[in-house]
């Protein structure tokens, strides 16, 4: 059981380790093959991370700081999910980004665009029983990031999922629909092209709110031939 719970992903859906287009892949990847280190007892059971309080507004980060924040207002929702399609209860949702205008709320990005006292940029959730999330946030802008000659990271939303322990933790990226800096984009482009459309978020009309919200969906399927591609 415990084996094919942490089972290694097929091939065809994440990125490779070594992506010439990213030119930070390089210097981080293997140059050997990988030791496969089985999951003992305590990576599999522990720390236990079901029972971590969330403060009331980790998931609204509209709403975190002493004012509104800048920029267009939207609702990021979904199902986490595995193979079968069947939900993921309980797990623990992350996400982080940059502000509307390109820049996050960090000493290391130095991007020439306005720092948003309002806006810190991280919020968690956890999925109810049908493994239902939910965000409210600002969409995110585009930003300048030097890896090639006018490089231009396309808006996107860093999302990080916990199940019970930390050996499960799992990272990826959420795009927008038809966004037309990913034709560019290397990190996108480094995910096999089959997988790709797995990481563009479906607007979603039904669930935006009158007059103040649009909505996006982006549900997240951990493994199979439908699986997310994770970093």
């Amino acid at each position: 059981m415990t084996k094919d719970l942490y089972r290694r992903p097929v091939a065809g859906t994440h990125p490779p380790n070594l992506f010439e287009g990213y030119k930070s892949t390089p210097a981080r990847a293997p140059r050997q093959a990988p030791v496969v280190l089985p999951h003992t007892l305590s990576e599999v059971t522990g720390p236990l991370l079901v029972a971590e309080r969330l403060d009331a507004l980790e998931n609204d980060l509209t709403r975190q700081r002493m004012g509104e924040p800048l920029g267009e207002r939207i609702v990021v929702h979904g199902r986490v999910l595995d193979e079968d399609g069947k939900p993921v209860p309980q797990a623990l949702v992350e996400i982080w980004q940059c502000n509307a205008a390109g820049r996050y709320h960090h000493p290391g990005d130095q991007h020439d665009a306005p720092l948003d006292p309002n806006f810190y940029g991280g919020g968690r959730a956890r999925a109810d029983a049908d493994g239902r999330y939910q965000f409210i946030t600002i969409k995110p802008g585009a930003y300048p990031w030097k890896n090639h000659h006018n490089a231009w990271r396309p808006a996107h939303i860093h999302f990080s999922l916990f199940g019970p322990a930390f050996a499960t933790r799992l990272i990826t990226q959420m795009y927008f629909p038809n966004d037309p800096l990913l034709a560019f984009d290397p990190i996108y482009n480094s995910v096999p092209e089959g997988a790709r459309h797995r990481l563009q978020a479906a607007f979603d009309m039904d669930s935006t709110r009158p007059e103040w919200a649009l909505a996006y969906r982006f549900d997240i399927v951990l493994r199979g031939r439908n699986a997310t591609p994770m970093e």
